[in-house]
């Protein structure tokens, strides 16, 4: 038989140019005969005819491959791989390999002998095996990316390359290539151990022969799905390691490997990992040094992501695995820094990260380990401002991984903690979240624990230092102590003529040798000296350990006020972020965190449906749980119960009341979760009515503000303990803290659940009789004798329960007013017996009538100013009785309209019922007229059920009577009622109130009792929001007492006021809104708050049309006041998403901030960018554009045409016209000058 004459280059220039265009003439004739129709191929009994007697000569002898036909034979089944079956290529493969390895087994047999003829025949034969081992795996790779392609990937490399190979015939077969892959790359490991410098006697024919090896090693790994198969990656790594260590196969790798990291991103961290083994384990770190001196002088372009990303990904990776490696050329890649690519600078900041965990985990502690460590920190600490965020993300990262270490690094722990301080007013919200993140890591890990344990309280820690210092004063000498300052008269003398004086005088002063008893003083002195020497020094290190303490503390009580800040972010991860800080913070007793936890209440109403937003609202439950609602484990049930219950009452100290109502929402929500038991609100109630031993106030008022806001969730806890409501918070102790009072009355209100709550309860409430004992208590806690402003409150949330809770609140309410009026009227009158008589007609009013003041006509004479000459000679007292009673007024008059309107709303309800009722009943007489013969007693029986059930209907819906039988009649009386009788009446009983009320507010000479003025400002506001006439007869008072009054709180109500009639009497207030506007520029700054927010609501609920006055909101975003700019700043953002209004008025404010001489430009520029951001379409810009540029040429001065300058300069206008006339402004200006 013929043998071939192969020439392993010339092969190789044919394979690598098109393997089907290699010639195989000596191929079997059966195949041969396939050539024109290749998919005759799949059938495996053509092909087994071939194989099988090739696999047998080659397995009688590995020689046999170089016979013609058989070479031939196989080359040409390897060009027509993609018609073969899987069974068909498992063959070849299997062929080949099983010949590769016998030839190695030979081999390594005759490489003892010296013969040359056999040296050149195992070299061919090499040569040839390996050309086809490399042919066959591309082809078996090639398949498997072609069936990767057209189906869904099996999970693992072994599932993977079993779906490949069924790609080659829809008759499947179960082939597994991944064995037999493995077995190939050990065959290659085997032929690669041989000496091959004796066979390969040239550099270039090894490395040909050798890369027949390693050319499909990188073939494989190009397959994801291979790599990720342990096994198969392992075999391959051991291939390539045994190259490079023995065949100088090292630049050839590090070339592919280069390129590998460029151009396939799942190879990054693999050939760390290769790196890694073949330093380790083939002692060959070599390749790695290249690999990386080569990364160092890369240069990335910025907009490439692939490649640096690749690059990045593997230095990470080979810096956790082989850090000695990369430390040695660290000085190298350092250059790569100033690189433009952010993954790159990225990763270098990662790998010091790694280097220094290495360095701080090894045993060498001399100089060169100590400057490498200062190094790598210097570079880290610069990297806090690096220009892109992802940067500064990592380098904090990198800290916390550093802070997790066992060393402390506690020089550089302080450093950190200020820059991370710092990059919590970062632009980016991930550099913040990470910040946060590093400080709370900096907390848990902190090195201050040595001494006295790891909490960190400011004032401890402060005591501690000052007691050291004190110590170490006693220690030192005093500073006028004889001796140590010599004779200060003496202090001209020369030192020199001093010192010989003492050199000639010293012996005769010594005198006589010391005796022995001199000699032990001496010795116990110089002892003391050097005991007190010892402990200066310790004392002198315990400070700088107190101090160092100290100043951690300080950057995180300043980290923390950032901190509550971030709480308001829109990133929702921040805020979680900043929760988990508050929460460390508090275990590790920071003061200034409490602000944060208390801070972290107003998060219960983050909005939102997505997770993220009810993401906020759980992780703020699940941190106060853990604060507060969580016993410790060693406790028992009762001590358990006494410890939440003591917590829950400590979170109402101090609280505001925005916190206060945050608080509720929170408890509430948590009451329906059932995360309370029934344990812990026994406990409340205990604290609360406790009789025999005295406990503090705050406690019993943190108790019943608690188990108010529970009830909220669920009104039982309130309703069964009734009686201790009233015995304590109603009783003495109410009278003797009207705090107490005021929350039990809040309590109280919760009996009765309203609004959404009351569709949420189970329970149906049943309005109480006036004579009932909760009313009577609420009613006399309001005529409570005192001077304290506490009572305004308790007045306020008893007249509250009283409209809640009460089948006529009208009624019981005017009997307060008729007590209170008698008490403040009836001693100073001329006439008290005739006074007392009429204060004590009863009231002659019908229950169910609406408006119960109507029938009060008998309580005060026709005349309606009684009361004005004796005010002017009341005393301080008779002034705050006088406020109190019009105060109640006033309220009663507002809690009377909302009645008005609850009753209007039941009605309609019932009436709704009543239909439907009425409605079915139809349905059902209908049904029961169609059985009336099966049953007429039973039917007799409904029927007389039926009539009392339309007894019980009538009885119940003697609203009806009132206003008629349509919605409209009733809706009518009802305003009737508010705008004829209520304040005028004839006989009403505030109709009596109202002429005096204006009398007082109007003569605030006459009557100028500060606290007088207040409450009657207040009750004239809330007297004119219940009809138009009394309003519109008003008005110019109360605006005139919001212009004039000295008084900042009465300006505020009087704001508020005008806000609450500009919705109930739009078309009084329309007209007067610029007065409005003007309590902008007031100067109290709560004023000018109170105002913000007054029109705020108004403008976005679209309650008062904008005219040209925004521009006066538009000045308070530079306000000195930040809560005031913030205000502004959140009412333009909400003003934007409604209509383009920011657009809309943009010019009318322009015009009105330009022409404000008071506004610096700076500030005037800040407020335009501001606004101007909220202009985003391209037609409104350029709509503006020109309507500014018109300005130009009407500018008097040079900053009102900067001023239109600027605001062109900011809008993307794209008009050359435009361009050209700013460039040309000052030309113009300085014509009109």
């Amino acid at each position: 038989m013929d043998s071939i004459n192969f020439d392993i280059n010339d092969a190789l220039k044919h394979y690598m140019g098109d393997p089907a265009a290699i010639p195989t003439p000596e191929a079997d004739g059966a195949l041969l005969d396939c050539e024109n129709d290749p998919e005759s191929l799949a059938d495996n009994g053509i092909i087994n005819l071939v194989l099988n007697p090739i696999v047998d000569a080659v397995a009688e002898n590995p020689d046999a491959i170089t016979r013609s036909h058989i070479f031939d034979s196989l080359q040409f089944l390897l060009k027509y791989t993609s018609f073969l079956s899987a069974h068909a290529l498992s063959k070849i493969f299997d062929l080949i390999t099983s010949g590769l390895a016998a030839e190695a087994d030979a081999i390594n047999h005759d490489l003892d002998s010296d013969e040359q003829e056999l040296v050149a025949h195992h070299k061919q034969l090499l040569d040839i095996y390996g050309f086809l081992l490399q042919w066959t795996i591309a082809c078996v790779e090639t398949k498997a990316a072609e069936k990767s392609s057209t189906t869904v990937p099996a999970r693992g490399g072994r599932g993977k390359a079993k779906g490949k190979k069924d790609a080659a015939t829809n008759k499947g077969g179960s082939w597994d290539s991944s064995a037999q892959l493995e077995t190939a790359l050990n065959t290659m490991c085997k032929v690669l151990r041989l000496k091959l410098g004796k066979i390969f006697l040239t550099t270039s024919e090894r490395d040909t022969f050798v890369g027949l090896l390693t050319r499909p090693i990188y073939m494989i790994l190009e397959s994801e799905q291979r790599v990720k198969n342990t096994s198969i990656r392992m075999h391959a790594f051991k291939v390539l390691c045994v190259a490079v260590k023995h065949h100088g196969h090292g630049y050839a790798a590090q070339i592919s490997i280069v390129q590998n990291l460029t151009y396939f991103e799942h190879l990054s961290e693999p050939m760390a990992e290769f790196l890694h083994i073949l330093a380790e384990q083939y002692d060959y770190p070599q390749l790695a040094d290249e690999i990386l001196r080569e990364l160092s002088n890369k240069e990335f372009n910025s907009n490439d992501t692939k490649g640096p990303k690749s690059v990045s990904t593997f230095m990470v990776k080979l810096s956790e695995l082989a850090p000695r490696l990369v430390i040695k050329q660290v000085t190298l890649l350092a250059k790569q820094l100033d690189s433009e690519s952010y993954a790159v600078r990225s990763a270098l900041i990662e790998v010091f990260g790694n280097m220094l965990a290495h360095l701080s985990k090894s045993d060498e502690r001399g100089e060169n380990h100590k400057s490498q460590m200062n190094a790598f920190f210097d570079v880290l600490e610069e990297r806090f401002l690096d220009i892109n965020p992802y940067c500064r993300c990592r380098t904090i990262q990198v800290y916390v991984k550093l802070c997790e270490l066992d060393q402390k690094f506690p020089k550089r722990r302080q450093k950190a903690a200020e820059l991370a301080c710092r990059s919590l007013e970062d632009k980016s919200s991930h550099v913040r979240r990470n910040a946060i993140k590093l400080l709370g890591t900096l907390i848990r890990t902190h090195p201050f624990t040595a001494l006295h344990g790891a909490q960190l309280a400011r004032k401890d820690w402060q005591e501690r230092l000052d007691k050291v210092e004190s110590e170490l004063n006693a220690l030192k000498p005093p500073v006028d102590a004889p001796g140590l300052d010599g004779d200060k008269g003496n202090t001209t003398v020369d030192a020199g003529l001093l010192d010989d004086a003492t050199q000639i005088e010293s012996p005769k002063k010594l005198g006589p040798e010391m005796t022995e008893q001199e000699q032990i003083a001496a010795f116990r002195k110089a002892q003391e000296e050097a005991a007190t020497s010892e402990a200066i020094e310790k004392l002198t290190l315990t400070k700088r350990y107190y101090s160092e303490a100290l100043k951690f503390i300080d950057v995180l009580h300043e980290a923390t006020t950032t901190t509550c800040q971030l709480l308001g972010s829109k990133n929702k991860s921040e805020v979680i972020e900043a929760m988990d800080y508050f929460e460390i913070g508090d275990a590790y007793n920071i003061e200034q965190n409490k602000i944060g936890i208390r801070r972290m209440l107003k998060l219960i109403w983050t909005k939102g449906n997505s997770d993220e937003g009810k993401g906020v609202q759980s992780h703020l439950i699940e941190c106060y749980k853990r604060l507060f609602f969580e016993a410790p484990d060693s406790f028992s049930p009762n001590d358990a119960a006494n410890y939440i219950a003591r917590n829950m009452i400590s979170l109402t100290f101090g609280a505001t009341p925005a916190e206060l109502t945050s608080l509720e929402q929170l408890l509430s929500t948590m009451m329906k979760g059932g995360m309370i038991s029934d344990h812990v609100i026994a406990k409340l109630w205990q604290v609360y009515g406790v009789q025999k031993r005295e406990i503090s106030r705050t406690q019993r008022r943190g108790a019943i503000i608690v188990l108010g806001m529970l009830a909220t969730a669920s009104p039982e806890i309130v309703v069964g303990e009734m009686e201790t409501m009233l015995r304590t918070g109603l009783g003495p102790h109410g009278r003797a803290d009207l705090q107490l009072a005021k929350y039990t009355c809040v309590a109280l209100r919760r009996i009765n659940p309203t609004g959404r709550q009351s569709k949420e309860s189970a329970i149906k409430f049943s309005r109480l009789q006036n004579d009932h004992a909760v009313l009577t208590k609420l009613a006399a806690i309001t005529e409570v004798p005192t001077e304290s402003k506490e009572w305004y409150g308790v007045a306020e949330q008893a007249i509250n329960a009283i409209y809640t809770l009460s089948r006529h609140p009208d009624v019981l309410c005017s009997e307060i007013i008729r007590r209170k009026t008698r008490a403040v009227f009836s001693p100073q009158t001329s006439r008290p017996s005739s006074r007392d008589e009429t204060m004590a007609a009863p009231p002659s009013s019908s229950p169910e009538d609406e408006d119960e003041e109507a029938d009060e006509a008998t309580v005060i004479p026709p005349s309606q100013q009684p009361p004005a000459s004796p005010i002017k000679k009341q005393k301080k007292d008779n002034a705050v009785v006088l406020s109190q009673l019009l105060f109640i007024v006033g309220h009663v008059a507002i809690k009377q309209i909302v009645h008005l309107e609850l009753c209007e709303l039941d009605f309609k309800r019932r009436k709704q019922e009543k239909e439907k009722t009425a409605q079915a009943n139809k349905e059902r007489s209908s049904i029961s007229a169609s059985t009336l013969s099966a049953g007429g007693t039973s039917s007799r029986k409904s029927s007389a059920a039926h009539s009392k059930a339309k007894e019980a209907e009538e009885e119940a819906d003697e609203l009806d009577l009132i206003g008629g039988t349509t919605e409209d009649d009733f809706t009518e009386a009802m305003t009737q009622i508010r705008e004829r009788e209520l304040l005028y009446g004839s006989n009403s009983l505030l109709a009596l109130f109202g002429p005096m009320v204006s009398e007082i507010c109007a003569n605030n000479t006459t009557y100028k009792d500060r606290g007088l003025q207040q409450a009657a400002t207040l009750c004239l506001a809330k007297l004119m929001c219940v009809c138009s006439e009394y309003c519109e007869a008003n008005l110019p008072l109360l605006i005139t007492i919001m212009e004039r009054s000295a008084d900042a709180t009465v300006r505020s109500n009087a704001v508020i006021a005008l806000g609450d009639m500009a919705v109930c009497f739009n078309h009084l207030i329309d007209e007067n809104t610029d007065f409005l506007y003007r309590r902008l520029a007031d100067p109290d700054p709560s004023v000018k708050r109170t105002c913000l927010m007054t029109l705020t609501f108004l403008i976005l609920a679209g309650q008062v049309k904008v005219k040209g006055q925004l521009g006066e909101m538009a000045k308070c975003l530079e306000d000195e006041d930040k809560r005031i700019a913030d205000l502004a700043r959140m009412f333009f953002t909400e003003l934007s998403t409604k209509d383009n209004a920011v657009y809309n008025h943009f010019v009318d404010m322009f015009s009105l901030l330009s022409a404000e001489r008071e506004l610096e430009t700076e500030s005037f520029r800040r407020i335009v960018k501001f606004l101007l951001g909220f202009v985003e379409k391209d037609k409104h810009a350029k709509q503006l554009a020109d309507k500014l540029a018109a300005r130009l040429a009407r500018c008097d001065t040079e900053r009102q045409w900067g001023d239109v300058a600027f605001a062109l300069g900011l809008l993307q206008h794209k008009n050359e016209d435009i361009t050209k006339l700013v460039a040309e402004g000052f030309k113009m200006v300085q014509a009109t000058a």
